[in-house]
């Protein structure tokens, strides 16, 4: 019994070819994750760089970056506010691993590049076991120096973080994601 070898090739014509990726405008879930994705980039670099960076946001500041981050965690997130080493990580994965992948993400869902959806599947599921379960935990059931004084204000700012990305999840869930709506 002799293998039989293909002898077709991605130049040759009758190759079977790959569906063509949609136009943005068709896929106004990517729309959507545009938007969302560019304010992020933004929230990476305000909110997690300053305690990353060890910078006190204890009071009020005319520092428009210190003091916005004093505005939402004074009442709201004493993890945030007063870092521990592990959470120092978390905001560094996300002012500089995260912020990284979101300067790429926002073009790949922009131009259709399917190869980002590996790296968003990875992404995604990083952010959701982190944040999802490890900081909500400690601020839900933690330590009580931890634990949120403000549950709606902290939910209202960070569950989005949370969605976004499982939704994201959703979305690559198949290869060539561009191919289709959703």
């Amino acid at each position: 019994m002799t293998a039989s070898v293909s002898t077709t090739t991605p130049h040759d014509p009758a190759a079977p070819s790959a569906p063509a990726n949609l136009r943005l405008r068709d896929r106004p879930i990517d729309i959507f994750f545009v938007i969302v994705f560019s304010l992020f980039i933004i929230t990476s670099s305000i909110a997690d760089m300053v305690p990353t960076l060890g910078i006190d946001f204890n009071q009020p500041s005319p520092n428009f970056i210190v003091n916005s981050n004093w505005w939402y965690a004074h009442d709201t997130d004493p993890l945030f506010q007063n870092p521990p080493v592990w959470m120092r990580i978390v905001t560094g994965l996300s002012a500089f691993v995260y912020l990284a992948f979101y300067l790429v993400l926002v073009p790949a869902l922009i131009k259709g590049w399917n190869w980002i959806q590996l790296p968003a599947v990875i992404y995604a599921t990083m952010i959701a076991s982190i944040t999802g379960i490890i900081v909500f935990g400690v601020e839900f059931f933690g330590e009580p120096e931890w634990v949120t004084p403000n549950p709606a204000k902290f939910l209202a700012f960070n569950l989005p973080y949370v969605l976004i990305p499982i939704l994201l999840l959703i979305r690559m869930r198949k290869p060539m994601p561009f191919t289709r709506r959703f």
